[in-house]
């Protein structure tokens, strides 16, 4: 496995390139901009781009996403279905740009070469919020930063569901990467510890 981060957009969106080393095979998490440079990676690195993936659906993590789509056509869009229609004070309703768009929710599973690529349900920035587990890395988009979490007082977005999402990760077995969509990535453990509304989270009921 391997992983490339490439910081995009205006707001600086950490747009992830995930590899499968043995088949070449890629997926494409949170495309926010600048389709031309994810483009221009992925043909350095030699890779097939089989998905691209959608944390959620705010406009810095999908931007790039229809550009993306008329160079790839073979790849596969994922977003979650609360989020398919635009979410957040900036829509960006993938639905209406993207024909064959994807849907994937709570439970779901993709391959990807010899990686699994799983679905877990985390709302609060957004309805449709996801993170993706690969191994043991979590591409958390905005639900969980390094030392915070996403905002949540854009339209779809949850205190309530926050806290219990953070809970929920908090609560898996074990250390994690943390790879968030925006700035630093973290660890797991680092944020079980130092996070405010992580502890927030665990300290509920």
């Amino acid at each position: 496995m391997k992983i490339k981060v490439l910081p995009v957009g205006e707001l600086g969106t950490n747009c992830y390139i995930l590899a499968d080393e043995e088949s070449k095979l890629a997926a494409v998490i949170d495309p926010g901009d600048e389709a031309e440079r994810i483009l221009a990676q992925v043909k350095a690195d030699g890779l097939q781009v089989k998905y691209i993936l959608l944390t959620h659906g705010h406009y810095d993590h999908t931007t790039a996403v229809p550009e993306l789509h008329e160079a790839l056509p073979g790849a596969e869009i994922y977003i979650h279905q609360a989020d398919s229609h635009g979410a957040g004070g900036r829509l960006f309703p993938l639905a209406s740009q993207v024909d064959d768009l994807l849907l994937y929710d709570e439970g779901d599973e993709l391959e990807l070469g010899g990686l699994t690529i799983r679905v877990m349900s985390t709302p609060g920035h957004s309805l449709g919020s996801v993170v993706l587990q690969v191994n043991d890395v979590l591409f958390t988009g905005d639900t969980l930063f390094a030392g915070s979490c996403g905002r949540t007082d854009l339209r779809g977005g949850n205190y309530e569901q926050m806290m219990a999402s953070l809970k929920r990760l908090a609560l898996l077995n074990g250390d994690f990467h943390v790879l968030p969509g925006h700035e630093a990535a973290s660890t797991l453990e680092r944020e079980r510890h130092v996070n405010y509304y992580m502890k927030e989270a665990l300290s509920r009921p």
